[in-house]
């Protein structure tokens, strides 16, 4: 076989492993990775309103629920949290409400307070004029990001009122007497966000029961409420809470939250007890109505 022939057959060769290795590399796989903006299976938000079709408002960020192999009870809830922040946070400059609280401190369960509130998402803002009880009624308290070193101003009533307003830390001592929250962490986004973070947390346990109830009232507004529910743990902080949301608004307006009974068969303590009535939304707030007033 003369020097052409076996060129020949050498480059015919070498053409068929050369073919062969392309085949090889088309074949490999390409990864596991899911198409951008496609959500887990079994863990999309279920009977949530778009995010433009309600009332919401600014908010601080939240965190997003990490990929998990296994679907969680709080999933569902917690991603509908997500929507609801952003359709908040987008739709609601600013609103005034009538706030209602009780709230255990220290073992103690204390009386209820309420007090007409004004909430601006941009700067944050808050003014609180209590309405109830006795010994506070006509109190005021402000709190504007940025503004009065970031202190919140207060003014008391009675003897204590003559020497005020008060400048004071928000997370101070005098002003988280009586308090479980400071003042920074008031209104409905800052709810939202607490709660979702608090579902990140327990979703890392297991035991959890969640119902859903439809029909719940609110004053006139017709809410559904969410009822979670804790075994006696360390992990967790509370046994049960229950959260209702406006069905028209897509907006959180109260909040229960109870520890568990002394005594099996019990009644449940308790803790945490928020409500918002009396809306009235983007009322286009400015500076001037986030200042202590003149007594009337």
């Amino acid at each position: 076989m003369d020097d052409a022939s076996r060129w020949r057959i050498l480059s015919c060769i070498l053409v068929v492993l050369i073919i062969g290795m392309v085949s090889v590399v088309d074949a490999q796989p390409l990864g596991t990775q899911s198409p951008a903006g496609v959500s887990p299976a079994g863990v999309s938000p279920a009977g949530v309103s778009p995010a433009g079709a309600s009332p919401a408002g600014a908010s601080p960020q939240a965190a997003s629920v990490p990929p998990q192999a296994a679907p969680h009870p709080l999933d569902g809830d917690i991603r509908n949290a997500q929507v609801r922040l952003e359709a908040m946070r987008q739709n609601i400059k600013d609103y005034s409400c009538i706030f209602t609280k009780r709230e255990r401190v220290n073992d103690t369960l204390l009386p209820y307070e309420q007090m007409f509130m004004k909430v601006r998402h941009q700067p944050f803002s808050i003014y609180m004029y209590f309405l109830g009880p006795e010994d506070v009624k006509g109190q005021q308290v402000v709190y504007v990001a940025g503004q009065n070193s970031g202190k919140m101003i207060a003014q008391p009533i009675g003897l204590k009122g003559k020497f005020g307003p008060y400048h004071l830390d928000p997370n101070g001592r005098f002003a988280m007497e009586g308090q479980r929250y400071p003042i920074t962490n008031a209104g409905i986004v800052n709810l939202t966000v607490q709660l979702i973070d608090e579902g990140l947390r327990d979703r890392r346990f297991p035991q959890c029961e969640v119902k859903e109830y439809k029909g719940a009232k609110v004053g006139d507004r017709t809410c559904t409420v969410t009822e979670i529910t804790h075994p006696k743990l360390p992990q967790f902080q509370y046994y049960k809470a229950r959260i209702f949301v406006d069905d028209e608004w897509n907006i959180p307006i109260r909040l229960e939250s109870y520890l568990w009974p002394e005594t099996p068969g019990g009644e449940p303590l308790l803790l945490e007890e928020y409500t918002y009535t009396n809306f009235k939304f983007n009322n286009g707030f400015t500076d001037a109505d986030f200042v202590i007033r003149e007594p009337q």
